[in-house]
């Protein structure tokens, strides 16, 4: 691809020209010069500007869905002229849901950069519902993700277990616990993960399968990653509900405590999601690989 496509769809994929320029390592006025170079060459005019923002014209639209179609069929010709000689070269951004690009993915990424690695790879992270946004817009070629709903235009693909489970901290006033019922938990204090994350999707789904929902818990506050519900245990008279590959060295180090409720489980899997139709051969090539990985 010529620099200035590269250029362009860094802006259009950004919608600014700084944080192109910051993804791309060079000057604003450098990424101006190359968009103005490319509107000259095509006779058109890509971009306009609106107080602050920066919009694509319709013939920016169009321009950006060819140059992405042609950056893919790029891609694709680097990866199959490294197939002939077992190289694999290519590009691949992944985009991950929070719990999974935090505690399981980046040693899977490690291990395929070791057998492929001329393969360059990019890793985008957020919850569930933003990392398939970002698969629909073309952002990036494969998606993992933790929730249970399906969009049509999506395929998707099993590849682990998981289960979330309820913990608190070893020194609250619930740390003695070892189960409580239904209705216990709805009394006592509890954090959870923002709203579009698969984890919060998940709870939603199996609290109206036994009967309550999220309303009849007393939530104390919606936090943005597990990370940040794990520190808020510390000095937290309540509970959490989180992912179970996430707290295994807490467990190890007694900060963390799992409590059971009675007859209830919240067992999901997490996925790979690919946008229907043709799909890129190196995510294709990673999704093999994240499949036969022993976990």
């Amino acid at each position: 691809m010529d620099y200035r496509d590269k250029v362009f769809l860094a802006v259009a994929e950004n919608l600014s020209f700084s944080k192109a320029s910051e993804e791309l390592f060079i000057s604003q006025p450098a990424v101006t010069k190359h968009i103005k170079e490319l509107e000259s060459k095509l006779n058109s005019t890509l971009f306009e500007r609106k107080g602050n923002r920066v919009y694509l014209t319709e013939a920016g639209k169009l321009t950006c869905n060819y140059l992405k179609k042609i950056r893919q069929q790029y891609e694709e010709l680097e990866f199959e002229l490294g197939r002939m000689s077992d190289t694999f070269k290519g590009t691949l951004r992944i985009g991950a849901s929070s719990t999974i690009s935090q505690y399981l993915i980046p040693k899977v990424i490690a291990a395929f950069h070791r057998r492929y690695p001329k393969i360059e790879l990019f890793l985008f992270n957020g919850n569930s519902f933003e990392m398939e946004q970002n698969l629909l817009e073309n952002k990036i070629e494969i998606a993992l993700v933790e929730n249970d709903s399906s969009q049509s235009n999506i395929k998707y693909i099993e590849f682990l277990d998981d289960e979330i489970v309820l913990v608190t901290g070893s020194q609250s006033a619930y740390a003695k616990l070892k189960s409580i019922s239904l209705i216990d938990f709805e009394q006592i204090p509890v954090v959870l993960r923002e709203k579009g994350s698969g984890t919060l999707e998940v709870i939603h789904k199996q609290l109206i399968k036994y009967g309550t929902n999220l309303d009849k818990l007393n939530i104390l506050i919606h936090l943005g990653s597990t990370e940040a519900i794990k520190n808020f245990l510390c000095d937290f008279d309540g509970v959490a509900l989180v992912s179970e590959k996430s707290i295994e060295k807490e467990l190890l180090l007694k900060q963390i405590k799992k409590i059971n409720i009675k007859g209830i489980n919240f067992n999901r899997k997490f996925r790979i999601a690919f946008r229907q139709g043709e799909q890129a051969l190196s995510s294709k090539l990673f999704a093999e690989f994240l499949s036969n990985y022993n976990f």
